[in-house]
């Protein structure tokens, strides 16, 4: 009806395994196409509250307001897309809630004071971590430049590159602070020795080249991010390694996995968790409400928009968490603390100027400043 100004869902609650069947589906579709805002009550009908996933019609809600816990498929999968607005009610169970064991933390822009205090007025480049990133052959010089310069504005203190000579000259040019040489036996060698991180992965391709630097540094036992051709030449001899942190898309945890990229979706914290059990260490399964996973934790990020699906991104947020990989922060934190900074990096450029063409680079003028969440701002970005 016309008179319609506001229209409530209740529809179904949290329990929803399957598609809405009619006449459930009927009035869902009738909710979507009136024009009058939705509001859902604890969650938007259709919408798996565990998962994410959306097995057949779903409210798309202009806000959602939940109550007692937070439920994951809020946060997650297609989440994004349908919830709106989400607003959180512990209806007087704060303290109750409190004592309850759960594995599952929601992280957002606020958290990122708890990981990153004040630095100390006499600290140096040597108490912030000395970086190595690989990577970068032939023609892939910007994913590697892109990941070294987000690791400088992340903090980290010394950050070397080795690449293929063709990218040395570029690199340089534009970003003088980078330590830039060709990756051989001899440069790995030497690097592997000086850093107390290494970042592996962006633009690395998958030729001898780059599988031959990828077995060297499988033996390197301090905190390690792998990322892109890393992952894909992973997928290819799985081991498992309790130091470093996966940072897979959905195409690349299907490899990873050996099943389908929708398989994956159907369920991103089973699958955050399978890639721990399967591979070691700590898994960031990115996306739309990006899942990390150790042995005995995992966080869902609540940062970031659509402005961040563009070509570099995965690249910079690699250099993000290894950065903080240098600065001390343990595996699981240094990723958690690194996807929020990212997405909320992102959140201040979308907050100006809007999320289409927003480029990976543009996220450098924004991360320095949240990578300083004691600072107070005094003028905008």
């Amino acid at each position: 009806p016309d008179d319609i100004s506001l229209i409530i869902d209740g529809l179904l609650g949290t329990g929803l395994r399957s598609a809405p069947r009619d006449p459930v589906a009927a009035l869902i579709h009738q909710a979507n196409h009136h024009p009058a805002p939705v509001v859902a009550l604890d969650i938007p009908s259709g919408l798996n509250a565990q998962t994410g996933a959306t097995p057949g019609a779903v409210v798309q809600a202009d806000h959602t307001l939940t109550f007692i816990a937070l439920k994951p498929g809020l946060l997650t999968g297609k989440a994004r897309d349908v919830v709106g607005h989400l607003h959180h009610h512990a209806l007087g169970l704060e303290r109750w809630l409190a004592g309850q064991s759960t594995l599952l933390t929601r992280f957002c822009a606020a958290h990122l004071a708890e990981w990153l205090p004040p630095r100390r007025p006499t600290s140096h480049k040597g108490d912030h971590g000395r970086l190595l990133i690989i990577g970068g052959d032939r023609g892939t010089a910007g994913a590697i430049r892109m990941c070294g310069e987000a690791a400088l504005r992340s903090g980290a203190g010394l950050v070397r590159v080795l690449t293929h000579p063709e990218n040395i000259a570029p690199i340089v040019t534009v970003r003088p602070e980078l330590m830039v040489d060709e990756l051989t036996p001899q440069t790995l060698k030497a690097a592997l020795e000086w850093a107390d991180v290494v970042a592996i992965g962006p633009g690395l391709g998958q030729r001898e080249w780059g599988r031959s630097a990828l077995r060297t540094v499988e033996s390197f036992n301090k905190p390690m991010v792998w990322d892109a051709d890393a992952l894909n030449l992973l997928a290819f001899n799985p081991d498992k390694r309790h130091n470093r942190v996966l940072t897979p898309h959905p195409g690349e945890a299907a490899r990873l996995l050996n099943v389908s990229v929708a398989e994956i979706e159907s369920d991103r914290l089973l699958s955050a968790q399978r890639l721990v059990k399967r591979y070691g260490g700590v898994a960031v399964l990115k996306g739309a409400g990006t899942v990390i996973a150790s042995d005995d934790a995992m966080g869902i990020v609540d940062a970031g928009n659509a402005g961040m699906a563009s070509g570099g991104m995965g690249d910079v947020l690699s250099g993000i968490i290894g950065a903080l990989l240098g600065q001390k922060l343990p595996l699981y934190d240094a990723a958690c603390a690194g996807c929020v900074a990212h997405g909320a990096a992102a959140d201040r450029l979308a907050a100006r100027y809007g999320t289409r063409g927003m480029l990976a680079t543009d996220l450098f003028c924004t991360l320095r400043r949240v990578v300083n969440p004691d600072v107070i701002d005094v003028e905008n970005d």
